[in-house]
């Protein structure tokens, strides 16, 4: 988990706790500039899930730095509300316990370790994790490591929550059921998200809307609303034709 730095206040409009308009960002290299967004635009109103699909190398992962204040764009504006970024890979420390890798958002805003458990355990057993506090890392299963890993970002307290394709090094089987896990803790614990991910049927699982980007230079050339209760069967027509469209507007024949 990332936490936006303490710069000064992006004030937003009243309908969005996110806001990226129009902007571009490029990238100074020995091997010459690469443009990783061109004029990109996104919003994300307050408890909305916005789900990100795009081809690799199209600035998915810059997008999500830029909204939580990690990166300034060359161009354009970025309005959001404090954000934490959880990024691909877990980064557990493999010398915590599940419980201390959950409260360290928690110690890093000053909590004791005593005080960071007490307030990590009731949320370790809503994630299913209540027999595996003490366990270290390397004996959590993946889909473990990454709820613990959401857990840590979660307690953050951050109304934005910016998430970097958290399932993709998870199998198929586990991916799916970590799709459910993740509706389900949304419902009961609404933020406003930002997730990035390669799996359109994913995207239109999770998200109340699925943005699809261009090959880099990255720019917005889609936007599909999936207003459909939770949770959502795979096979329901409405979800394989949502599917199919944003698989069109990415180009991929099926």
């Amino acid at each position: 988990m990332v936490e936006a730095p303490p710069e000064e206040p992006r004030e937003l409009n009243a309908a969005d706790a996110v806001h990226v308009e129009l902007v571009s960002r490029t990238f100074r290299t020995k091997r010459g500039p690469i443009q990783a967004l061109a004029s990109m635009s996104l919003h994300a109103a307050p408890r909305e899930v916005v789900a990100v699909v795009g081809p690799s190398g199209c600035g998915k992962t810059t997008l999500l730095e830029l909204i939580c204040g990690l990166q300034r764009p060359d161009s354009g504006t970025v309005r959001a509300a404090p954000a934490a970024l959880m990024p691909q890979r877990d980064l557990l420390l493999p010398w915590l316990s599940a419980i201390d890798n959950a409260g360290l958002a928690l110690r890093a805003r000053g909590a004791s370790r005593l005080q960071a458990r007490k307030a990590a355990a009731p949320w370790l057993e809503r994630f299913g994790l209540e027999r595996f506090e003490r366990t270290r890392p390397a004996e959590l299963s993946g889909g473990m490591r990454q709820r613990v890993s959401f857990l840590r970002t979660l307690l953050a307290g951050k109304p934005v929550l910016a998430l970097d394709e958290p399932f993709a090094a998870l199998d198929a089987i586990t991916r799916h059921e970590m799709q459910g896990w993740l509706s389900h803790v949304l419902t009961g614990e609404p933020r406003t998200v930002v997730l990035i991910t390669h799996d359109v049927e994913e995207a239109v699982i999770l998200g109340d809307r699925v943005v699809v980007m261009s090959p880099r230079p990255g720019r917005t050339v889609a936007e599909i609303d999936v207003r459909l209760a939770r949770p959502r069967r795979r096979t329901d027509p409405t979800v394989v034709e949502m599917r199919e469209r944003a698989l069109a507007a990415l180009g991929v024949r099926t």
